[in-house]
This record gives C-alpha cells, sequence and structure tokens, in this order.
C-alpha cells in the first residue's frame, strides 16, 4: 500500500458491492478472531446497501482499489456511524490506523455541517479502547469506555456448593415466573426497556432507550434483522406477571456464530432491581445456550455501569476486548 498522502477519498456511494467484497471478507475474518462473531451476515447486509447506493460515508483508495471504508446511517435528526475499517494486508496495524483516523475525520466534517443534524452516535465494537479517540475528541465528542466480556460455558466441575449448580429459579418476585421469550412480548418490551433505562447512563450513549417508538425500533433491529447475529428465542428469557401481560424483566439473547451466543440486552426496571432478577435472566440464558450446545456467550457493557459489572464478573464474564462508544450533540443556539 502506497503512503498516506497519495490515498483518494471518494464517495461511498460512487462504489458497488463488487469493490468493496475483497474488504468485508477481511473485516468478517477479524470479527471472528477477535470477537468469535461471524460477520457475514452484517457483512452481506452492509454490501446490499452499497449495492443500492444507499449507505452515506466515504471509500478509501490506494491506486484504484478500495482499502477502507466508512458509513453511517441517518435517523430523522440523528446519524449512526456503523463502522469503520481499513484493510491490514501488507501493512502494519498503525498503517491501517491512520487510514481509518482519516475517513473518521472526513465523515465527522460531513456530519458536523450536516443541516438539521443535532446528534451523532457511534460504537465501534471491533476496534480497541482508545484507538481512534483522537478525531473523536478533536469534534466534541464524549467517549464512553465499554467491555465486551465472555462466559466460557464449558466449565469444568464446579462444587455442588456454587450458585451455577443450584436449580434455576421458576419463580421471581412480584408473583412473576419465568420463562423463554414469547412473540407476544414484543409489544410488552419497550414499557420494560424505558422504565430500566430512565436516567441510566446507557440512555445517553443510545436516545433510543428514551422513548416507546425508539425502543421498538430497538427491538426491531434486534429481534427481526439479522444484523446482530440470529434471535435466539429460546435463550432469551422474560420474568412475566403472573397474567402474562406485564413484564418485570427481560433478556434478549441472539447467536453470533455456530457456537456463540450474544446478550444483546437485559433490562430490568427499577422496582424490580437488586432482588436477583438480572441475574436469575443471565443464568437461564447460560443453560439454554448450553443446551443448544454453545461453548460461550458474550455480552457488553459500559464501563461505568459498576454495578453490573460487578455482577458479570461473579457469575464468571471475563473482560476479553475494550472499546468506545461516542456521542456528539449539536449545542442550541
Amino acid at each position: 500500500m502506497t503512503s498516506a498522502l497519495q490515498l483518494e477519498f471518494l464517495d461511498l456511494r460512487h462504489f458497488s458491492a463488487q469493490h468493496l467484497h475483497p474488504l468485508l471478507e477481511e473485516e468478517s475474518a477479524l470479527w471472528s478472531q477477535r470477537l468469535h462473531w461471524d460477520y457475514r451476515n452484517s457483512a452481506s447486509l452492509v454490501l446490499q446497501y452499497v449495492e443500492s447506493h444507499l449507505l452515506s460515508g466515504y471509500a478509501a483508495l490506494d491506486q484504484g482499489r478500495v482499502c477502507g471504508y466508512i458509513f453511517c446511517i441517518y435517523e430523522n435528526n440523528k446519524a449512526v456511524i456503523g463502522d469503520v475499517f481499513a484493510s491490514r494486508r501488507g501493512v502494519d496495524e498503525s498503517a491501517a490506523v491512520a487510514i481509518e483516523l482519516q475517513l473518521i475525520d472526513r465523515l465527522l466534517e460531513t456530519l458536523q455541517h450536516t443541516p438539521n443534524l443535532s446528534r451523532v452516535e457511534s460504537q465501534l465494537l471491533l476496534h480497541s479502547h482508545d484507538l481512534h479517540r483522537g478525531p473523536f475528541e478533536q469534534a466534541g465528542f464524549h467517549l464512553y469506555p465499554r467491555l465486551f466480556m465472555e462466559l466460557d460455558l464449558r466449565p469444568p466441575e464446579l462444587p455442588q456448593t456454587s450458585s451455577a449448580a443450584r436449580p434455576l429459579a421458576t419463580e421471581g418476585p412480584g408473583g412473576g415466573h419465568y420463562r423463554p421469550w414469547s412473540s407476544s412480548d414484543f409489544d410488552l418490551s419497550p414499557q420494560v426497556i424505558t422504565s430500566a433505562y430512565a436516567g441510566h447512563i446507557d440512555s445517553e450513549i443510545n436516545d433510543q432507550y428514551l422513548s416507546q417508538g425508539g425502543a421498538q425500533r430497538f427491538l426491531h433491529n434486534i429481534v427481526r434483522f439479522p444484523g446482530c447475529g440470529i434471535f435466539e428465542e429460546q435463550a432469551s428469557w422474560v420474568l412475566a406477571a403472573p397474567n402474562n401481560e406485564t413484564l418485570f424483566g427481560l433478556l434478549l439473547c441472539s447467536r453470533v456464530s455456530a457456537g456463540v451466543g450474544h446478550v444483546t440486552q437485559v433490562c430490568v426496571p427499577p422496582e424490580f432491581q437488586r432482588r436477583g432478577v438480572g441475574e436469575n435472566l443471565l443464568q437461564h440464558c447460560a443453560a439454554s445456550l448450553r443446551a443448544g450446545e454453545c461453548h460461550a456467550v458474550t455480552l457488553t457493557v459500559t464501563e461505568q455501569n459498576a454495578s453490573a459489572v460487578r455482577l458479570y464478573r461473579r457469575l464468571g464474564y471475563r473482560v476479553q476486548h475494550s472499546f468506545d462508544a461516542m456521542l456528539w450533540e449539536k449545542r442550541p443556539g
């Protein structure tokens, strides 16, 4: 690859899926290596949107070959930066990161000069904490360190006194009962999400948690859209009221590769927190994935959410990777 000074940066909408396919193949291999995540479904979706010229962003070219890209998606007055990646083939990591930083710079400048755009969010899960801090901080973004944690579902035999050896709870507070997710829970879940995240740091990172409509869009992306893995209905659990018309807790899980599940959401309303609901939902999920021949389950958590981090560590989750969530909001006036 030639010097970054000779690189050309063009609008992503000038390119077809064929131009980006080798780059997405390389990126998919890195997702598998670093996070045990089969990224091929997500890559296919990106390529479909590229082919339809629907993704805003930039491509970096080296002697006419696409060697990096960045894209964002617009949602009303908000933009979400979905990904940035530059090829590592034939160069060291620092050279690839330098291209990614230039791509970020160009996109941030475009976004911050876009009329009526008041908010930009991003979570670059693949990339390590602080790797791209510079351009985001210079553009006035606030950064939130996040942790990628993993639980081995094939541990050695545990002593019978271990919590993992105890029978799974079937009943919970409020007279509720634990059961697998049902399609009828889709309409009940937005209220759980908005209640659980009211005043929570994660609602600063993702404003979909703040409204019923936003929570419903979030659920749609998790349950009905394959971008975050394939939704695992039998490994997703709820604490339901006796009449099944209200949820007291919620856990959503997707399968991100053949042997790995990923907890995409754990929500417990304030009145049921610190009563073992989150722990029991996680234990049910782990047991379901183990029965489904998964060897690991992963999740992400904001580092500042200390109580959740303590719970996950106590249940055996270990930090495998750290990354950043980024947020920019336009100042009034």
